[in-house]
């Protein structure tokens, strides 16, 4: 009986290495499928640097794998964005829109209607895999009331989930259901370096007869940016990136980019260009457990048979625009994420510009374990034949963001001249997100179009639209220069993403050869769909 199915409840009280010590079968070793280690860093960023500080990360994984530059997320915030990764499925499929729980972020609802679905649960009941999980899960998870840290999602042998968002000192751990608090004693509590010390010992004790899943979610980079004491003068000299879009107006862009302050304050750039070194700085620790993690694997003898992925919940900013810091935004920074993948039949070196996102990652683990997808529900495609290199791969060239804005039912308290609506303000009163930044957007990488077509549900219905090949920081809108016909296709399209399930999410795109577009369904139903688009998530 393995440790999971143990019905003693005190068993769950016990630390790591006890539980699979008890395990029979652990001294057995047989070739069998593939092992699977996901890495999830909080916020990181690819566009403005993100990945530079991960020197050992790049060798041990992008050097020895693939790297997908056109990574993205469907919804450029935390908890959604989880919930993507969990479930293979676009956020007005799983209902998860912000980082509330009344944004269905761990909520009650969610854990009755979702989380019995995730890919881990079938992994583990289905194929037979021993799963791991420690780190941040979702933003609400142990709020008391969905449960507290007892619950305990379903799929889940080994489980040491974050109370809540994250934290590097001081927070509260899941132990399989029992709470156990960490204070601020860096060699015992520092969590990032908790995770590599758990995840040590997980595959120093687990069985050897069954193949396994890690899931390890870091709390770096997200605030509060706080570094392992080692670290904590690396990159002084570094500062943001000063792009062509840093520190600009916004111009022609939704009410709430428009709305932050140009030029940035001198103390707005100093507090960016810290948090911008704090960011790489805690970065290091993630660095240094991916190594311990690749050479355990390797000690083992496991890391030939073992995929391992590397990636982000979503991007951030530093600046873009005058907006501080933060996510949320259509934008690419915001949107487009690091995922590195190395493992068994992977060749070295190798580089991806195909589009893909992170419902991709639920089908493509299942798929390496052997499961049929016909049998899910899930959005998202496998990129198992990417990472094989098959010949003549029919993928996707366009696919959905979508974003529930957050705010205030009264005044924001930091500025409260702004009125009731917005949310996340700055001193200086710039606030970065609101009710009305709710938007969908459909993001095409084709042959011939590099494009990003979105709408916002608000009273405007603005719409904004980038030519990234001739604009690649989104500077220009030019949703009203684009030729008619292609604005046209384009909300079609987006009607269809936004309503669409399982098979019908992988569709032709609008410079696809199979596209087939219908023009008596456009712009006459612009405003009503637009309408819908909130209220179909509550």
């Amino acid at each position: 009986m393995s440790p999971a199915a143990s019905p003693a409840a005190l068993l769950r009280a016990l630390p790591l290495a006890v539980l699979l010590l008890f395990s029979p079968a652990r001294a057995v070793r047989q070739a069998r499928r593939p092992n699977v280690v996901l890495i999830l860093t909080d916020d990181q960023d690819v566009c403005l640097g993100g990945m530079t500080p991960l020197k050992k990360t790049n060798a041990l994984i992008a050097q020895m794998g693939i790297t997908f530059v056109n990574a993205y997320v469907p919804s450029a915030l935390c908890c959604p964005s989880r919930a993507s990764i969990l479930t293979g499925k676009y956020p007005h499929n799983h209902h998860v829109v912000n980082n509330t729980l009344e944004g269905n972020c761990s909520s009650k609802l969610w854990q009755k209607i979702q989380e019995p679905y995730t890919f881990p649960v079938l992994l583990k009941a289905m194929c037979g895999y021993q799963t791991f999980f420690a780190g941040k899960y979702l933003n609400e998870y142990g709020a008391e009331d969905a449960g507290g840290v007892g619950h305990v999602p379903p799929g889940w042998s080994f489980w040491y989930a974050l109370e809540k968002n994250s934290k590097y000192y001081n927070y509260t751990l899941s132990v399989n259901g029992k709470a156990r608090r960490h204070g601020e004693n860096y060699s015992v509590d520092y969590l990032t370096d908790v995770l590599a010390n758990m995840s040590l010992d997980f595959l120093e004790y687990k069985s050897n007869f069954e193949p396994f899943f890690m899931m390890i979610a870091t709390p770096a980079p997200h605030s509060p940016w706080t570094p392992a004491p080692q670290y904590t003068k690396s990159f002084q000299n570094v500062s943001a990136p000063r792009n062509s879009n840093f520190n600009i107006h916004g111009k022609n862009k939704h009410w709430l980019i428009r709305q932050a302050k140009t030029p940035m304050s001198n103390s707005s750039i100093q507090f960016l260009d810290d948090a911008y070194r704090k960011r790489w700085q805690t970065l290091l620790s993630v660095d240094d457990l991916i190594e311990k993690l690749v050479k355990k694997l390797e000690v083992n003898g496991e890391l030939d048979n073992t995929y391992i992925f590397y990636t982000s919940d979503n991007g951030f900013h530093t600046g873009q625009f005058s907006l501080p810091i933060d996510k949320r935004q259509l934008y690419e920074f915001d949107i487009k994420v690091p995922l590195l993948v190395r493992g068994p039949g992977i060749k070295p070196n190798q580089t991806n510009k195909v589009l893909v996102a992170n419902i991709d990652l639920g089908p493509t683990i299942l798929d390496i374990a052997g499961y049929d997808l016909n049998k899910t529900q899930m959005d998202g495609m496998s990129l198992l034949p990417l990472l094989r290199g098959d010949k003549n791969v029919t993928w996707r060239s366009d696919f959905l963001v979508e974003y529930q804005g957050e705010g205030y039912n009264g005044s924001d308290p930091t500025c409260p001249g702004l009125g009731p609506g917005v949310t996340h303000c700055f001193p200086d009163c710039v606030c970065e997100d609101s009710y009305n930044n709710t938007y969908a957007c459909v993001r095409t990488l084709s042959a011939s179009w590099d494009l990003q077509y979105c709408e916002f549900d608000d009273r405007e219905v603005f719409v904004e639209v980038y030519n990234l090949t001739a604009d690649p920081h989104q500077i220009n809108n030019i949703a009203k220069t684009i030729d008619q016909e292609i604005l046209e296709k384009m909300n079609y399209r987006l009607m269809m993403l936004q309503s669409c399930s399982g098979a019908t999410c992988r569709t032709p795109g609008v410079f696809d050869p199979g596209y087939r577009f219908d023009p008596r369904l456009m712009f006459s139903n612009h405003g009503l769909r637009a309408r819908r688009f909130s209220a179909q998530f509550l």
